[in-house]
């Protein structure tokens, strides 16, 4: 029962909807007691053969109105219950999906995709049947169990209804035993569950990689060994789901029983009527939706509670990216001053970035590259906030970045990362991401800034054709270039490419480039690229070695210094010259 306690504050913020909603079940349940009354009666009226038309017609009058009256009552806390899960399930969705939106990067790294969907899908639905089913079978159990049992006292035989009752402490303690490893059951079920979404998704994902490297077989046999161990947890669970209603049906065996043996010798021994005997019989056959209610409960409710507590563990962790009370509102503006001494990956133990130390005057372009792996985009990664655990500050318009809020900096910074990530909608819409209350012009502006206006206009639907699942239907270089709209259309104030030009031709960079120095002459831009003619124009480039600065410097001053630039240029300047040949 410790799940309704701690839903306890939704129950409070809902407590007029439930208090209606169980207050219909009040009046099912003793409008549910007129029909056993009324058969008895004419049981009892046929066998003194005393029963009149006008009797027959009023008592038949009665059972219709009470047929209606149940079910006037039963829509009422339909309406009240199930509207009251629904609502529930909509607030937590809401909190976590907007919990999902706030976490950063160290979250992700975590937890896992499929694991998240799970519990944005299949625990939330079982939270979602404690506030529904768990709320009706408890209150209607009691209620309905309570009523028929006062009944059967009242209008029958309370020595009857004392010793029909004898067995029913037997299904207590079984529900509390069979209870306690339900709950441990259905937390191995739902991590199961979470395992099995994981290995789903990432396959679904990686479906082309596993088709290329011939790995369907191996695929297949993993993710069945991962189907076969669910199911093998998911049977115990069935088993102990399994042993209620048995049980409940043996215990109602023996009521039944002590009702048959006893009832009838008070018929005979005249203590009471025929009539009287099938009244009680019908009551007892109305305790039984009460007694199989208790076992439906602790499923109910078990699932409810292992499900709950794995969603809170998500709701309870705090992202480390916290905005200050006073936090500087003003979009992110001008010059960026960046002062990091040093910088570790959560839970690494060597250093990403070591004394990286720059300064980009508002309007400016800076270049930076390096090999794989140099720490490039992690400058970007902590000039964007996804990490605040560094020594150093890095400034922007004279505020350190942490004293911005997220939508004050991020608001102010147009990213296009090395790996492209487009919705599944249409090429307009995923241009327009970010500003949709852009019109078409400002759509195709921003297109022919990233020249794939031409690209679009052959598409089967234009600007309408729909891209597919992360731009399934598009080729690399239309979705870097798609991408690279969607972050302009904004007119950010930093412009951040993270490789994002590598998928590209060497003709389509150029005029990519040319486009953004005319159209950015205001504005700042920070590119890395492996290859050098892209940042060739900038202002300044770094060269970035093991999270270190190792050169810097315009494209002229970097060639003579004769060191790893230099080095590369010559290289790719070989390899272009071959290609040409």
């Amino acid at each position: 029962m410790s799940i309704f306690k701690k839903l306890g504050w939704y129950f409070k913020a809902q407590q007029r909807r439930y208090i209606f909603g169980i207050l219909a079940l009040v009046l099912v349940a003793l409008v549910n007691l007129i029909p056993p009354k009324i058969i008895g009666n004419l049981v009892d009226a046929m066998s003194k053969q005393t029963l009149t038309s006008t009797q027959l017609w009023v008592w038949l009058g009665l059972l219709i109105a009470s047929g209606i009256g149940q079910y006037i009552f039963r829509f009422g806390w339909r309406v009240a219950i199930w509207g009251g899960a629904a609502q529930l399930e909509k607030t937590l969705r809401t909190r976590l999906f907007w919990h999902f939106m706030k976490m950063d990067a160290t979250f992700y790294q975590k937890h896992r995709t499929g694991d998240l969907m799970a519990h944005a899908t299949n625990d939330l639905n079982a939270i979602q049947n404690v506030a529904g089913a768990g709320i009706l079978t408890l209150f209607d159990s009691f209620i309905t169990g309570g009523t028929t049992i006062i009944a059967m006292m009242v209008f029958v035989d309370w020595r009857l209804t004392l010793l029909a009752l004898l067995p029913m402490p037997l299904l207590t303690v079984m529900a509390r035993k069979l209870g306690m490893r339900l709950h441990s059951a259905f937390a191995e079920s739902q991590a199961a569950f979470s395992r099995l979404n994981d290995k789903t998704q990432e396959s679904v994902s990686g479906v082309k990689v596993i088709k290329t490297f011939g790995q369907e077989a191996a695929d297949v046999d993993d993710f069945n060994q991962i189907v076969d161990k669910t199911i093998t947890i998911n049977k115990r669970v069935n088993f102990l789901d399994a042993l209620f209603d048995p049980i409940t049906s043996l215990i109602m065996g023996l009521t039944y029983l002590v009702t048959i043996i006893y009832g009838g010798w008070l018929v005979q021994s005249q203590q009471i009527s025929i009539g009287q005997l099938i009244s009680f019989i019908t009551y007892v056959a109305a305790l039984v939706w009460p007694m199989f209610a208790i076992g439906r409960l602790f499923n109910i409710l078990e699932r409810g509670n292992a499900s709950y507590d794995r969603v809170m563990s998500l709701l309870n962790e705090q992202s480390a990216i916290v905005e200050p009370q006073a936090a500087v509102t003003t979009p992110a503006k001008g010059d960026i001053e960046y002062r990091l001494d040093q910088f570790s990956y959560p839970d690494a133990e060597a250093s990403a970035l070591v004394h990286v130390h720059f300064r980009l005057a508002a309007g400016q372009t800076l270049g930076i590259v390096g090999k794989v792996g140099a720490g490039k985009s992690t400058i970007f990664k902590l000039l964007m906030r996804e990490f605040d655990q560094y020594r150093g500050s890095i400034r922007f318009g004279g505020h350190d970045i942490r004293d911005y809020t997220l939508d004050a900096l991020l608001g102010s910074i147009g990213y296009v990362p090395q790996d492209n990530f487009l919705f599944s909608t249409s090429v307009g819409n995923n241009i327009r991401f970010s500003a949709y209350d852009q019109g078409q012009e400002a759509i195709e502006a921003a297109a022919k800034e990233s020249a794939v206006h031409d690209d679009i206009l052959n598409f089967t639907e234009g600007y309408a054709t729909l891209v597919g699942e992360k731009g399934v239907s598009l080729s690399g270089g239309q979705k870097q270039r798609l991408s690279i709209a969607r972050a302009v259309i904004t007119e950010p104030e930093l412009l951040i490419l993270d490789d994002a030009l590598s998928a590209v031709d060497a003709k389509t960079e150029a005029e990519i480039l040319a486009h953004l120095h005319e159209t950015r002459k205001d504005k700042t831009t920070m590119i890395a690229a492996h290859r050098l003619s892209s940042v060739m124009e900038a202002d300044e480039i770094i060269v970035v070695d093991d999270g270190r600065i190792i050169e810097r410097g315009t494209h002229a001053e970097l060639l003579a210094l004769n060191g790893w630039y230099a080095d590369m240029w010559d290289k790719q300047q070989l390899e272009a010259q071959g290609g040409l040949d």
